[in-house]
């Protein structure tokens, strides 16, 4: 039996390039250089034809421990809640008043960056607190 080593998370989205730059600033992620022969991605976006944006975009973990993520232009909007959503792991270890506190500050840190706050779940009898967020392009997401 074959063992995947790595695997990559797919955005569809209306711009890519503004999403993943998102996401790089949620996750402390890189955006890679710009294609061979173009200093910087403005360069490069410059060589493609006139009214054909990027069809995609590229960000990865520094430290090459998280997936890859890719970020694909599709034409249609998000019409529903999403069936696959990132957690991110701002609690992890953390309980009761602290717990929250750690999930508001991280909250206070995306908003300006185009998040949007979404309902705060209260701990139970088998769960943390988490609180539901939403990217810059309505991709839900939660701190966890």
């Amino acid at each position: 039996m074959t063992s995947i080593k790595q695997f990559q998370v797919t955005f569809d989205c209306a711009d890519p390039e503004r999403v993943a730059r998102f996401w790089c600033e949620v996750l402390g992620y890189v955006v890679p250089p710009a294609p061979e022969g173009f200093d910087t991605w403005e360069a490069y976006k410059r060589s493609l034809p006139p009214g054909e944006p990027l069809s995609g975009f590229v960000c990865s973990d520094p430290t090459g421990v998280g997936p890859r993520m890719y970020f694909q232009r599709v034409p249609e909007g998000k019409a529903v809640k999403n069936r696959v959503h990132l957690d991110v792991r701002v609690g992890t270890g953390l309980v009761g008043e602290e717990r929250l506190a750690a999930l508001e500050s991280e909250c206070a840190r995306l908003l300006p960056l185009g998040a949007v706050r979404g309902q705060l779940l209260l701990a139970d009898d088998e769960n943390e607190s988490c609180l539901n967020m939403q990217d810059i392009e309505g991709n839900e997401f939660c701190l966890d």
